[in-house]
């Protein structure tokens, strides 16, 4: 645990959880940090003036996997306090405004994770006989660190450079020569239907107009990344969801109700084609992430029982940290961990009176988030063991403490906007302590496999927690204020699907305003996907969610990697894996390369720094100029990677 170590990492987490911050509101994903950490570590270890051993690299992995995973926590909570509204009114008017309050969610929400998951080490890490498939994969990067990764800077730093030299060349507060994409709207010719009853009596002609709202795939590195890692299958699973909602759903809705702009007060079709998006489509498409995440719990119903009997009849040893002489073994003292979790529902039980202005209400809250954010932790947590902290389904872990939380709330009679705080404020608490502790107890068993000192690891994700806390709130104002011109957050530039879907339930149970008929289609299409034997209804949900330009630049990059794949089928087995592992790296650069620099630019236009002018032929040619963006970047991830493979 020494200073370059603890420094580098968390600098990485300041980084990692910025580009996520971009990242997970502008496509719902985020990019888990730990295997990039890892390799940045080793690659910067190396430098004869900073070289470092393998436990100094694993101290700096676990201080940067903190930023991706308080982001997650972050991005799928605190954007839902801005999008409640209930009767004109709205919970936060105003992000700036309330920054200490979010700040305060994500501190104790990080620390209270933290806690859970130390005195969860011995029996996850130790006791249960789990895979843990990405720590092992840290494990064996590091370990084969000497043989493999003496290139991986190169493309890393090279593709990042890349990915924000594109986001410059396309945004309007940078040298806009790219158009990022081409949206229009596609006019059906008139139609006439002649309705008659039962008889085949003519009861009346209704003339129908409408049509098909398209667009072009965004010009963005991040998104095409996304798609070049998640593959083809995936993307294509997202992108269907895209097609559903905007290729039939939507001109559906405009075909069969003509007068409908006429009645929300606008002549562009394009206009209505968006409200009923937002307003009708996206409400389905709650219905059907609802049923997607109760799908995917249910399925790992045996591993959520295994876990909570596991935890409950595992070895006590983690509570006598005392008697373990061996340092591999020794964890921050339990008795120090209990008491800091106290000292910790002093704030908490604070944030939910702030929210309800009821100490009945807050005391309430602070119990729910206490034993929910317990066991769901430590459900998270087996499940990290399981499949890796990357298809950890906060999501789904989230939803169940919203619920109970929104249920408890009705039956104490907590109502409108004092309850829908409450219910949020649990959420967030229980999401940030969930991703939280999932990535540290990943980081753990690296650890105990590479022979790190638990409580060194604990220390320091704690001190990461703290600064990151304090610091994370402030790439989230600069995105909402940037592109307050789209919306902000939950507007169309930023539409953090995960946050929406937090805000329309808690306002839906305990608000009264939810439109319940759309959740129910969407549930009733969620359950006919799942008959169809439909792969992931949850990214199907997503797809719907998100704007077509979005999910059609996933499948772009998803295409790519199809791409690729096929070209690589003449090179041998080793081959093969420097190829996968070069296109990896470079994907995950242009991610962040665009993440980072889209940062920087918003935090520029906010300063009032004058962006570069737009070229005169933009207006004209940056539509068919983006071409050369979108072929820039599909040579990167395919012809790159196949040279000295």
């Amino acid at each position: 645990m020494t200073v370059k170590a603890v420094g580098l990492g968390i600098f990485l987490a300041f980084v990692f959880g910025a580009a996520n911050a971009y990242l997970g509101m502008r496509a719902g994903q985020t990019v888990a940090a730990t295997i990039p950490a890892a390799v940045i570590a080793m690659a910067l270890f190396r430098i004869p003036a900073f070289r470092g051993g393998i436990l100094e690299q694993n101290i700096t992995r676990t201080a940067a996997s903190v930023g991706e995973a308080l982001v997650a926590g972050a991005i799928f909570t605190i954007p839902a306090f801005m999008m409640v509204e209930i009767d004109g009114h709205r919970l936060w008017t105003d992000l700036r405004a309330h920054y200490w309050e979010a700040t305060l969610v994500l501190l104790v929400g990080g620390l209270i994770g933290v806690f859970f998951i130390i005195l969860l080490r011995r029996p996850l890490c130790v006791d249960a006989p789990l895979p843990w498939p990405e720590s092992v994969a840290s494990y064996e990067i590091v370990k084969a660190g000497e043989a493999t990764a003496s290139d991986a800077p190169r493309y890393i730093f090279g593709a990042m450079a890349f990915g924000g030299l594109i986001q410059i060349l396309k945004s309007d507060k940078g040298i806009q020569i790219f158009q990022e994409y081409v949206e229009g709207f596609l006019k059906f010719p008139k139609s006439v239907i002649k309705h008659f009853n039962f008889e085949k009596v003519s009861i009346g002609d209704v003339t129908h107009f409408g049509g098909i709202p398209w667009s072009s795939p965004s010009l963005s590195p991040a998104l095409i990344g996304i798609g070049y890692i998640i593959g083809p299958e995936l993307a294509s699973v997202n992108v269907a969801g895209g097609v559903i909602a905007w290729w039939i759903l939507i001109p559906l809705l405009l075909f069969f109700d003509p007068d409908l702009p006429r009645r929300i007060g606008t002549t562009d079709p394009a206009t209505a084609a968006f409200s009923v998006w937002y307003n009708v489509v996206r409400p389905i498409a709650v219905g059907t992430m609802l049923v997607g995440a109760a799908s995917t719990l249910f399925s790992m119903r045996s591993s959520l029982w295994s876990s909570l009997r596991g935890i409950f009849t595992a070895s006590t040893k983690a509570a006598h940290e005392g008697k373990l002489l061996d340092r591999t073994e020794r964890d921050i003292p339990a008795r120090w961990v209990v008491l800091c979790m106290l000292v910790l529902m002093v704030p908490i039980t604070a944030i939910y009176y702030y929210f309800t202005h009821g100490w009945v209400a807050a005391i309430v809250a602070a119990v729910i988030m206490s034993i929910t954010g317990f066991l769901l932790s430590a459900i998270g947590g087996y499940l990290v063991g399981l499949v890796g902290s990357s298809n950890q389904p906060l999501s789904g872990l989230t939803l169940a403490a919203l619920i109970i939380a929104a249920l408890v709330m009705l039956t104490i009679g907590v109502t409108g906007l004092a309850g829908v705080a409450a219910v949020l404020g649990v959420a967030a608490v229980v999401c940030v302590a969930c991703s939280v502790s999932g990535s540290l107890i990943q980081d753990l068993k690296a650890g105990h496999l590479l022979g790190g000192t638990p409580w060194k690891m604990e220390l320091v994700e704690i001190i990461a927690v703290i600064l990151l806390a304090f610091f994370l709130m402030g790439p989230i104002i600069a995105l909402h204020e940037a592109n307050l011109a789209t919306g902000g957050i939950g507007g169309r530039a930023l539409p953090a699907p995960q946050a929406g879907l937090m805000a329309q339930l808690a306002k839906g149970i305990v608000g009264g305003q939810m439109a319940w008929g759309l959740i129910a289609i969407g549930a009733a299409f969620g359950v006919a996907l799942l008959l169809c034997g439909a792969r992931s209804p949850m990214l199907v949900a997503v797809g719907m969610y998100l704007p077509f330009d979005t999910t059609s630049a996933i499948f772009i990059g998803g295409l790519i990697k199809l791409i690729a794949d096929r070209a690589a089928r003449k090179l041998n087995v080793e081959q093969k894996l420097r190829f996968e592992e070069k296109g990896t790296l470079l994907a995950s650069g242009l991610i962040a390369g665009e993440a980072i620099v889209g940062i920087l630019l918003a935090v520029f236009f906010l300063l009032k720094v004058p962006s570069f002018a737009t070229f005169s032929f933009y207006p004209a040619w940056g539509g068919w100029l983006s071409l050369i963006g979108f072929a820039s970047i599909a040579y990167v991830l395919i012809r790159i990677p196949a040279k000295n493979a």
